[in-house]
Parts: C-alpha cells; structure tokens; sequence
C-alpha cells in the first residue's frame, strides 16, 4: 500500500489527469465510454494504482505515413490517465534540470521556438551574417527504439530524488510501471502487417533488442526522451563547452564559426552517445553546412535574413490540400487556415500567394481574405 498519498488525493489527481488526456478528444467513442461510468472507473483504476494491483491495457498499434513512416502505439484510454497523471507529478521536475535549448514536448518550446533559438545562435555566432559561420547538424539513428530502459530508470531516479518530488514512493511506482511495460504484449495491430515489411528495422518496436525501446505515441514517451537525451545536453554543454547548440528530440545542432572546431566534435559525440546511452549516430543526417547556404531545420530553411518552409513540408502540404479537394472537403476551411498559420511564421507572403492561386480547385470552396492570411468557405 502507498504510504505517501492518501487515497482521497490519489482520486483528485486521477480526475485532473482524466481532464487532461480528454482534451481534443471529447467525441472520441473510448472517451464517451470511459465518461458514461466515469466514477466507478476512476475509483477502480485508483484502487489498482493504490494497492499496486494496476496492469496497462493493451495498446492498439499502426503504422503512419506522415510525415514519415513511424510506428505507432496507442495506449488504452485507462492507461493515457496514467501516464497524464504520472507527467503532471514529474514534469515540472524534469523540466528545472533541462538545458535552455532543448525543446519538443515542453511548454513554451514547440518547433518555431526552435527554428528561433537556431537563428539567434546563428546571428550570434556570425555577427549579424558578417562572419563565416557553420551549423553541424546530428541525427540518432532509431532513437526510441535504442533508449536502454534501465538506465532511463536510473537517469529518472536520480533526477526525482535529487529534486524532491511529491510522493516520492508513489511516483517511482508509477516510473518502473510505465518504463517496464511491453506495449508489443497483446496490442492490436490495425494497419495491414504487410506495411512492417518496408519499415526500417531500428524503426520498429517489434525488432528492438531486450531491454530496449519506448513506444511512440505515449505522452510519457515525449517525456522520457528529453530526460534520457538531457544527459547529453549536460555532457555538450560541460564537458565540451559549446555555448551555441541545441536539441529537439534527437535532432541537435552545434553552430561555431570554425569548421574544424565542430570537426573534431564528431568523435567525442559519438564516443559518449554509444558507451553512456548505447545510441549511434545517422552518418546520412549528420552534416556541416555553411549558413549562406541555408540550414533545414523542423521542416523550416533558415537562409541570411528570411526563413522559409522547407521543400518536404509545402510537398506535405499540397498533397493534404489536394486530397481534401478530391475527397472529404468537411475539413477544408481548419486545414487551410492551419497551414496559413504556419506560413505566418515565415517569410512566405509571394510563396502563399502563388501557391494557393495555382490550387484552383479551392475556388470552389471558399475565398482568402486580405494578403492571404484566412480562408472562407461560402
């Protein structure tokens, strides 16, 4: 039994953390259901959690095709209460020790927050562009597939006991049962099998080795792979003292103004990414590019002065549009006006302007407004 939390404090976190695995999805049946019994079943999941009897659900499973090819795990609905309820007891925790430029899944450092922080590194570096300056850019291959779970136990640990989290018991309770579950054990697999042919091995949570492996799609796994990586973050900016760098998930960036600086940081990277995290790098991805001749960034093209979106993301976007003109238009309007938003962002008004005009077929729909900043459906 919990000696550190009360059972009538166990059900109130359990409401709020119900409250927040509902959002955006109120009409989703498992949802509807959880809410027609809600209080029996937020009693019978607090006694199991209480008296450690608590066993995940199994995870329904399949494969997307956008962005990329990912496998993906979605946890039972019982279970993302869990997990929101685990991450609102730690995540204030592990944020107090991650670095300033790390990013992804954390409040206040989404994707554009990272685009900006490469930029203003770049404009630091280089004086405003008036001095040569160069972004090195890593990639870890098959990073949640790799992510040993014994020593995210430790790392987690050592962080929770460090800070003093709130019912410290309770809390590591909940961390060894969410590391340690098998999300592969029962799961329902609704994409055909024959898709698990054309996904790359390091991108499978069935071809991890023992011991090894967290499932995309699990709120608790946004988390874990900031804390694992953070070890990292600690290492570039201690021990190899690079004052310019940044990570968003296992994508990081060093930007210096000699070349043969973030040359020589190759090896030392690799060499502590593989003896203290078992993780190696993507030799395709990792790359030093000149900023005069653009950076890729989160599907952004950081060039002297401006940014752009990314070729890979405007091809995203017209194969989205043109789908939804071809298809279901009840989404048109929010798909629209959503990629209008991201535009926003960047320096894109002649880009918007001539790409949108060459979709005729959204004509028929609706019209933009002013500068082609919203779009009406009539």
């Amino acid at each position: 039994m919990m000696e550190d939390i009360s059972r009538e404090q166990l059900l109130l976190d359990l409401y709020r953390a119900y409250k927040d695995a509902r959002k955006h999805k109120r009409s989703r049946r498992y949802q509807i259901k959880f809410e027609y019994d809600l209080e029996s079943y937020l009693i019978s999941l607090r006694d199991d959690l209480y008296n450690r009897t608590y066993t995940p659900k199994p995870s329904t499973c399949f494969i997307i095709h956008n962005p990329k090819m990912r496998e993906v795990f979605a946890a039972d609905f019982r279970d993302r209460i869990v997990h929101h309820l685990f991450y609102n007891y730690t995540y204030d925790i592990f944020k107090s020790v991650f670095i300033q430029d790390s990013y992804s899944c954390l409040i206040g450092r989404g994707t554009h927050d990272g685009i900006k922080r490469l930029l203003h590194h770049i404009l630091s570096e280089s004086q405003n562009y008036n001095k040569p300056c160069y972004v090195m850019k890593i990639d870890v291959r098959g990073y949640f597939m790799h992510i040993r779970q014994e020593k995210l136990l430790e790392i987690s640990r050592r962080i929770l006991l460090k800070r003093k989290c709130r019912y410290p018991s309770f809390v590591d309770y909940l961390l060894e049962t969410i590391i340690h579950t098998d999300p592969k054990k029962d799961c329902i697999m609704v994409s055909d099998k024959s898709e698990w042919l054309s996904l790359p091995d390091d991108k499978s949570l069935f071809k991890a080795s023992p011991g090894c492996g967290l499932p995309i799609g699990n709120l608790s796994s946004q988390l874990f792979s900031n804390v694992y990586m953070n070890e990292f973050d600690q290492y570039c900016k201690r021990v190899l003292k690079c004052k310019h760098y940044g990570r968003y998930v296992d994508d990081a960036f060093f930007v210096s103004k000699d070349r043969e600086w973030l040359l020589s940081l190759r090896q030392p990277v690799q060499q502590f990414l593989m003896k203290e995290l078992g993780l190696s790098l993507n030799c395709n991805k990792t790359q030093i590019v000149n900023v005069w001749q653009g950076v890729e960034f989160l599907g952004a093209f950081i060039k002297p002065y401006r940014i752009y979106p990314s070729t890979s993301s405007l091809r995203r976007m017209k194969h989205k549009i043109f789908a939804l003109q071809y298809g279901n238009t009840e989404n048109m309007q929010s798909v629209v006006n959503s990629y209008l938003g991201i535009f926003g962002h960047y320096n894109s008004y002649c880009l918007r302007r001539v790409l949108f005009d060459a979709m005729s077929g959204l004509s028929k729909y609706g019209y933009f407004s002013q500068e082609w900043l919203k779009f009406y459906c009539t």
